[in-house]
């Protein structure tokens, strides 16, 4: 009843290759592959997929200041 040894393992893939055969094995990992590329593609942001750069402002002095505006307030001093 302890852990399986190495050719427990290597019976069981023998006969998972006889059951499915390696065409439809290795059209599983393809499958399976593009399923996981996608699911990455999808978490990328818009500015990574369009491979730009964020918006960058340049004050006055030269200095570069990163940043993303979040929401436009109206102040009235």
């Amino acid at each position: 009843m302890g852990s399986f040894s190495i050719w427990h393992w290597l019976i069981v893939l023998v006969v998972v290759v006889l059951i499915f055969g390696t065409k439809k094995l290795g059209n599983v990992g393809k499958d399976l592959g593009n399923a996981v590329k996608g699911f990455k593609e999808g978490m990328k942001t818009d500015e990574q997929k369009a491979g730009e750069e964020p918006h960058k402002q340049v004050k006055d002095d030269g200095k570069t200041i990163e940043g993303e505006v979040k929401e436009k307030t109206n102040s009235k001093a």
